[in-house]
């Protein structure tokens, strides 16, 4: 099991701290902000020599989001993603995890009808990841579609969703993100979809259902994980939460090991 983690705001701001931080409670990658790739490539290069950790993926850090309404914007993500793409065989991470957005607008909150039609937010995804999927073809890496609930995103919100987008655009470097927060508030019944979309998943993001540390919640991660052992998924688990506890520390690090312990005996 490849365990990683995004930050937290109890880890040290310095990358180098931060980082043997994360390798001291037992994490074996770091999925990191891809303005830190950007904008301070030596320092990513410094602080896995000096802790012996590992980059799995990018996530977040880059401007605008891939179906964006506004096209400034959405060139901005391109140009971003595309550079985080090309510098990620430097750091030996694998891909980047792009929702088509987050935040920008909901069906759920008034007004309730989107500036852009559902034909123009497909056009505008599909234009989008055609360009990615040629960088990262280039490069060797993916970009890690994510599907985000209803309430953050009004594009993206179900596998069925994300991989139509990747059937319709015959994407050879586009993967699916199979986030369990998301997924378990989207999908119908989750050992479904991850039988149903083994071929597609190629990143995994965990959380409970309430968004908090696995292990407080009620998804059943000893049963998923053999389902994705028995799919032979090989990527990365990193863990994507708030902490809910007195010491966010404590818990986080019982949290690595009921994970370590839901993988190494599922059901």
């Amino acid at each position: 099991m490849l365990l990683g983690t995004q930050n937290q705001a109890f880890m040290p701001l310095d990358l180098t701290e931060k980082f043997k931080c994360v390798k001291s409670m037992g994490f074996d990658c770091f999925e990191i902000d891809g303005s830190y790739v950007l904008n301070n490539l030596e320092d990513i290069h410094k602080a896995m020599e000096k802790s012996g950790l590992k980059i799995s993926t990018v996530c977040g850090g880059y401007r605008g989001w891939i179906g964006d309404f506004i096209e400034e914007r959405r060139q901005n993500c391109i140009n971003d993603v595309s550079e985080i793409l090309r510098r990620l065989g430097e750091i030996g991470a694998t891909g980047v995890v792009a929702p088509a957005a987050w935040g920008m607008f909901t069906y759920r909150l008034p007004p309730h009808v989107s500036p852009r039609s559902k034909e123009g937010d497909r056009s505008a995804i599909l234009d989008s990841l055609l360009k990615l999927d040629r960088v990262a073809r280039e490069n060797g890496v993916y970009v890690y579609l994510e599907p985000l609930n209803r309430y953050q995103d009004h594009m993206i919100n179900t596998a069925e969703d994300a991989t139509s987008l990747i059937d319709e655009g015959k994407f050879t470097n586009v993967k699916m993100t199979f986030d369990f927060y998301h997924m378990s508030i989207e999908e119908d019944n989750l050992e479904n979809t991850l039988n149903n979309k083994k071929s597609y998943i190629g990143h995994v993001h965990v959380s409970e259902n309430h968004r908090y540390q696995p292990g407080t919640g009620a998804i059943d991660f000893r049963k998923h994980f053999g389902i994705l052992q028995g799919n032979g998924y090989e990527g990365a688990v990193i863990i994507e939460c708030r902490i809910r506890a007195n010491d966010p520390s404590q818990a986080y690090e019982q949290s690595v090991t009921y994970l370590r312990d839901c993988w190494e005996n599922p059901c």
